[in-house]
């Protein structure tokens, strides 16, 4: 059983621990909210640009070659705008999980500790209670080990694949200009 100074720990490390996660969520929001007003100011400026160009074109043919310049850039920042949101999103993650990774082992602890105290106190005659309630802790750990590491495969697999996806579309941008200039020719 835990004394009233205990409880009072654990309280008050439970609340540090909401308000460094509340932290950690804000530090991501504010990264989001700082990449949104970076792309917009960037892409006011762009807009302008290619007003201009295209109100300066003299046929269809240079209308066309403009077009196809414009794509292959767009992609791209696309593609890195959709890297820094990954970013974002996966380094605030990471700090979310590192959090709950420490409070799931300190959690363990206090358990395992709880748990050898009953089985100290235990009174003769119940070792097969004791070796099972330590096989049903020991299992249960298993458990959550072997989902938190499948959790990390996904992880990595779901990077892998954003990387592989956001490769293939800008490679596919920087082929479709050729194809319209040898179109427009």
């Amino acid at each position: 059983m835990m004394t009233a100074e205990q409880l009072l720990a654990a309280h008050k490390a439970n609340v540090e621990t909401l308000f460094d996660l509340t932290n950690k969520a804000f530090e991501g929001v504010e990264k989001l909210v700082e990449l949104n007003l970076q792309v917009a100011k960037a892409s006011m400026g762009e807009v302008a640009e290619t007003t201009k160009a295209a109100l300066s074109v003299k046929d269809a043919q240079e209308l066309l070659s403009l077009q196809a310049g414009l794509l292959q850039p767009a992609a791209e920042k696309a593609a890195a705008y959709s890297r820094h949101l990954y970013d974002i999103a996966a380094s605030t993650n990471a700090e979310v999980s590192k959090v709950a990774e420490s409070q799931m082992a300190d959690v363990q602890k206090a358990f395992m500790s709880t748990v050898d105290n009953a089985v100290k106190n235990a009174p003769a005659g119940t070792e097969s209670a004791v070796a099972l309630v330590k096989s049903a802790i020991s299992a249960a750990n298993n458990a959550y080990e072997s989902a938190h590491k499948a959790a990390k495969q996904a992880a990595e697999v779901a990077e892998a694949n954003f990387q592989a996806v956001t490769s293939t579309a800008v490679k596919a941008t920087q082929t479709a200009p050729k194809a319209a200039r040898r179109a427009a020719a």
